[in-house]
């Protein structure tokens, strides 16, 4: 499922400053990475040059985990070649990958791909669907057909299956980034990649928390802010596919579409967006995403049961009128 994410870093204030006997340096670095823009923000006591640090964390990250790199190690598995013993990276990713799955009973799959080209919601023509075809696909789809076996190379039931990590790796990226930063000491940092986030620290220049907006998913032509939260010492990602929907000919109602990757079948879906705080971003990526796919209850029910995740959604009701969900952590953080 492609993703759309409408989050804004809103940055407040930020300027070069001096306290009484302690200089300190606002760096920023911006640019673009993984098929989209970033920006990083970070305070130290001196001026840093971060850029190929920064360059260096996305060059392996692509090696490792990118499709639109031919020789990429995860294209090479997709074209078959089981030789390749896969890094700590393509590691960690898998095995987060697999607990994720088991936790959202199957809707984070990693193995969709095949469905959502074939449904004509991919880069690729749509096909003709029926059941005999969904069938025959569903032998593709399936994180639960994939091992890591003890040598680090990936060993699938069926060679066509297709993996393709994007609704976790973006959010993977910048914790990567966020570990690199971590290592030269830097506690007060802003990272954002594609509307995902992490927060450590806070703007100390200001002496303010880390501050970043919510998009409203109405606002189908120019972009307006939902809410604002203070984001501190944690990771944030939303997913939303609101903007591409249909409308109910009898009824009226907005309803988006979406792949259950346990049945094969399209299914319509009430849920606009979804925004996830955790611990980190990856975590945060992969749920995202796998509660737009889910039925609204079921999800409610998953965010209210995880004590490590915090949420915010906005669906709508059988009335066809905009609700929003907000777990009690999330409402802690909202700016008033």
């Amino acid at each position: 499922m492609k993703k759309y994410i409408y989050v804004v870093a809103v940055l407040i204030g930020l300027v070069y400053s001096c306290k009484e006997n302690k200089a300190e340096f606002r760096n920023e670095n911006t640019g673009g990475a993984l098929g989209t823009s970033y920006s990083i923000i970070s305070i130290s006591s001196d001026e840093l040059d971060l850029q190929k640090d920064i360059d260096s964390v996305f060059a392996v990250i692509n090696h490792s985990l990118s499709t639109y790199i031919p020789d990429s190690d995860i294209s090479r598995i997709n074209k078959g070649d089981s030789t390749i013993m896969v890094d700590k990276m393509f590691q960690e990713v898998f095995n987060l990958s697999k607990s994720i799955h088991k936790e959202t009973n199957g809707f984070f799959d990693p193995t969709v791909g095949t469905l959502v080209n074939a449904w004509g919601f991919g880069p690729e023509r749509q096909i003709s669907m029926d059941s005999l075809k969904i069938d025959s696909l569903l032998n593709y789809v399936g994180l639960d057909k994939i091992i890591l076996d003890d040598s680090n190379r990936i060993v699938k039931d069926n060679p066509n299956i297709y993996l393709d990590f994007n609704a976790i790796a973006k959010g993977y990226a910048i914790d990567r980034l966020a570990a690199m930063l971590d290592a030269k000491g830097i506690d007060n940092y802003l990272i954002e990649v594609g509307g995902e986030l992490v927060a450590k620290g806070k703007n100390t220049i200001k002496d303010k928390f880390w501050v970043v907006g919510i998009d409203d998913p109405e606002m189908e032509v120019n972009r307006a802010t939902k809410i604002i939260i203070n984001l501190n010492d944690r990771a944030l990602a939303s997913s939303g596919n609101y903007r591409k929907f249909r409308i109910d000919e009898e009824t009226g109602r907005k309803y988006v579409h979406t792949i259950n990757p346990k049945t094969g079948y399209t299914q319509l879906s009430n849920t606009l967006a979804v925004t996830i705080l955790a611990d980190d971003c990856a975590t945060a990526d992969a749920y995202a995403t796998a509660l737009m796919a889910m039925n609204i209850e079921d999800a409610f029910e998953l965010v209210e049961e995880n004590e490590s995740l915090e949420a915010y959604i906005i669906y709508l009701d059988e009335n066809g009128d905009t609700q929003e969900f907000s777990t009690e952590g999330f409402k802690a953080l909202v700016v008033k």
